[in-house]
């Protein structure tokens, strides 16, 4: 029996925002029947892996991140045993799937909150939610800048309740780690309620697991537990449940939404509660090294540089600290690294155009690091402005997530082949209005594409061990060109920068290019022109 780690290091994640990736009914939202009809593109790409966005029942406040139901896929995309379909007939091409698990909060819709509000006082068999007297004031981390972290009761229950993001998503009660008198509600860890939810997620992990899912990608993973200092009794809950699941499902995997934090050796935490990292967007690895194309209505990016800009004033320092940090106590623990994702913009965004993805991409899909390729990026679709606000997309007028969430653009037709709707005012979001958008048709007629670069690009790394997770790197160049030895076998080089840039080579001998755009090699120098990449094989792998 395989393990998590024997097929996660080797997956090829790609993420869906189901509503937004095929429409089959012509309603103007994606549903399963559309992916369904577009497995093959992904295998043909060669992802091994989905990772779909919350699909449960939802009244869609925050695009399904406040959960009604926990154990019922939403109308809007079909049915359970429709997602049951779906898993084998992936399974069939050698795809697993991953569920989006909001672990932390549920929606004001979910059974659980309208029972503990619909009651005048305490749950007898402890309260699933965080219910206080008064408004308790306190810092959570802003979604909506200015607002109280607690909300007043709308019904029979008297005082106000916890949130997590939204009002609408109110906090699921996992205790806190420091009790305080002045605040009665606070609940230690082991409390009725805590355990009940810790039951829960048991519970709805293996609902899913036993009808085929491969493991789940956990939305705000790391803020279950409150007031928690270096979060320490959220990773001791999070080690409780992979315990759990390595003994029940001893295959499934458990990914964070971010990194985890290293706990406490002395405390026995050291061994981590999930298989992986997940270097985000909203990260500074990431960030430092895209920002994106500085998308000037996204938060948390700041004015400095990055290093995937053309003018060439960035720099790789922030990202291998990172890189270093997240692996120096575990070595071998894979690391996600995203092209992009449903909160935040695109590789395309800003001024970052299709002839700067070639460098961008081979970077991500040879690094060492899992890829994630966020619906859409493999064609270059852009990063759009000024969209108008779908279901909780723009958080406040600095941060409009809209803009990463629009329809799949599948071929050149008025609807980009994304829907049958009658009526284009009905798509979920609009379509990029630009004359000459990407799409999945007319790239693959074109050999020089995008996308054709992509399906190369993994097909060397399916074929290559080298350029996989498990074998070393090590960096030859930090600046441009970005230049670094795989497996000791393979040099991979990018110039993200319009400039041509260089570096030496001496000591490599001979060096036989396998994908490449504008690479020169001369005696000890390599030079690479303006947004070049390179992947080459050391003579001596070249021959062997």
């Amino acid at each position: 029996m395989s393990t998590p780690s024997d097929w996660l290091s080797d997956a090829v994640i790609y993420e869906i925002y189901p509503q937004s990736f095929a429409d089959s009914n012509g309603d103007g939202i994606g549903d399963l029947a559309g992916v369904r009809a577009h497995l093959d593109h992904l295998q043909w790409l060669g992802v091994n892996t989905i990772w779909f966005n919350p699909l449960f029942a939802s009244p869609f406040v925050d695009a399904g991140y406040d959960v009604a139901d926990y154990l019922q896929v939403a109308p809007r995309y079909g049915t359970n045993d429709e997602l049951v379909e779906l898993v084998a007939l992936a399974r069939d091409r050698g795809i697993r799937v991953l569920l989006d698990l909001v672990a932390g909060h549920t929606s004001v819709d979910h059974a659980w909150f309208r029972a503990e509000l619909d009651a005048d006082g305490p749950d007898p068999d402890g309260d699933r939610y965080i219910w206080a007297d008064r408004d308790g004031g306190g810092a959570l981390w802003q979604g909506v800048p200015g607002t109280s972290p607690w909300v007043r009761s709308p019904g029979p229950r008297p005082g106000y309740y916890l949130k997590n993001f939204y009002e609408a998503q109110p906090a699921l009660n996992f205790g806190y780690a420091r009790l305080l008198p002045e605040e009665p509600w606070r609940q230690p860890v082991d409390a009725p309620g805590p355990r009940r939810n810790r039951q829960a997620l048991r519970d709805v992990m293996a609902y899913w697991i036993e009808r085929g899912v491969a493991g789940f990608r956990v939305d705000m993973a790391f803020s279950l537990v409150k007031d928690d200092p270096g979060q320490l009794a959220t990773v001791a809950l999070w080690r409780e449940l992979r315990d759990w699941l390595g003994k029940a499902y001893p295959e499934a995997v458990l990914i964070p939404e971010g990194t985890e934090p290293r706990g406490d050796a002395s405390a026995g935490q050291a061994q981590p509660s999930f298989d992986a990292d997940f270097f985000l967007v909203i990260h500074a690895a990431h960030s430092s090294l895209f920002n994106n194309g500085g998308a000037g209505e996204l938060p948390w990016y700041g004015p400095a540089a990055c290093f995937f800009d053309a003018d060439g004033g960035g720099s790789t320092e922030t990202f291998l600290q990172e890189w270093v940090r997240a692996r120096q106590d575990r070595p071998d623990r894979p690391i996600i690294l995203a092209t992009a994702d449903h909160d935040y913009s695109r590789l395309a965004s800003g001024s970052r155009d299709a002839a700067q993805l070639g460098a961008a991409f081979t970077f991500l899909l040879t690094w060492g690091s899992i890829p994630s390729i966020y619906y859409g990026d493999e064609i270059g679709m852009r990063y759009l402005t000024g969209l108008p606000n779908v279901e909780g997309s723009v958080v406040h007028a600095g941060y409009n997530r809209s803009g990463c969430r629009t329809p799949m653009q599948w071929d050149g037709s008025p609807l980009a082949g994304f829907s049958s709707v009658d009526d284009p005012a009905r798509l979920y979001l609009p379509l990029d209005p630009a004359p000459a958008r990407p799409d999945v048709a007319t790239q693959l007629a074109d050999p020089a594409s995008t996308l054709h670069l992509v399906r190369r690009l993994l097909a060397l790394r399916r074929d290559t061990p080298a350029l996989r997770t498990r074998a070393s790197t090590a960096v030859l160049n930090a600046g441009y060109p970005f230049g670094y030895l795989r497996g000791g076998s393979h040099l991979v080089v990018v110039n993200p920068r319009r400039e041509p840039a260089s570096m030496s080579v001496a000591g490599l001998g001979g060096l036989a290019p396998l994908i490449e755009q504008g690479v020169r090699h001369h005696g000890d120098t390599l030079t690479v022109e303006g947004f070049g990449y390179g992947i080459l094989a050391l003579a001596r792998a070249a021959e062997g």
